[in-house]
């Protein structure tokens, strides 16, 4: 099965949906995803569970369980651009096969993919990605399922809402139907097909940078 999950590392991620996916006990997914979060937390939970045969990632740094399995070649991995992996997603949401883009050319990326010339530049052939199950996070919903997502959790979520054939969202406020403005919403209802209240849980943060206050201006 072809599992997307929206979120951007640990920030806006279906927490709580991943965690009923490693209760299940499924193996052998397919995880479609901008990065696998951390050892034992987020996405990390799965491949630590030994749920995990193939991901497709942008980006990999922070979990070192999924490089450790990766080298060792019990993960298949298939590294899309950030941009990319947000269109193919996107794509497969609004019924594309498939699109170009100039990004990857001459690159590991672009290697045995069609490619295109359009007024004098080549193009890359990228496949949509449509995902058996799509997971997500919104801030708030209705229960027609109509999403608004806040913050960190724009990213990705939007776009992999759409591209599953069936989507599950958790949302932190859960009202009635006809309370959201319509101008608001993100995610219109007709795009998932279940909803559950998220638990309320801390977020994590995956890493923590600060630095001293201070009243002087920042230099330019």
């Amino acid at each position: 099965m072809t599992l997307a999950v929206g979120g951007f590392g640990l920030s806006g991620i279906p927490a709580d949906l991943i965690d009923a996916v490693r209760d299940s006990g499924v193996k052998d997914l397919t995880l479609v995803s901008n990065n696998m979060g951390v050892d034992g937390k987020g996405l990390g939970v799965l491949i630590e569970a030994g749920q995990v045969r193939k991901v497709i990632a942008s980006y990999v740094g922070e979990n070192k369980l999924f490089a450790e399995q990766y080298i060792a070649g019990k993960l298949e991995v298939e590294f899309t651009p950030q941009g990319t992996l947000a269109e193919r997603l996107g794509a497969g949401g609004a019924g594309i096969p498939a699109f170009y883009t100039k990004t990857g050319v001459g690159t590991l990326v672009a290697e045995g993919k069609p490619h295109e010339v359009f007024d004098g530049e080549t193009y890359v052939q990228e496949r949509a990605i449509r995902a058996d199950v799509a997971l997500v996070h919104a801030h708030t919903a209705d229960t027609d399922g109509n999403l608004i997502y806040r913050y960190t959790a724009r990213n990705f979520n939007p776009v992999v809402a759409t591209a599953g054939a069936v989507t599950i969202a958790e949302a932190e406020v859960i009202v009635e139907p006809g309370t959201l403005d319509p101008n608001h919403i993100v995610t219109p209802g007709v795009y998932v097909q279940g909803l559950v209240q998220a638990s309320g849980r801390v977020k994590d943060i995956e890493q923590r940078t600060v630095r001293p206050r201070t009243s002087e201006p920042i230099p330019a």
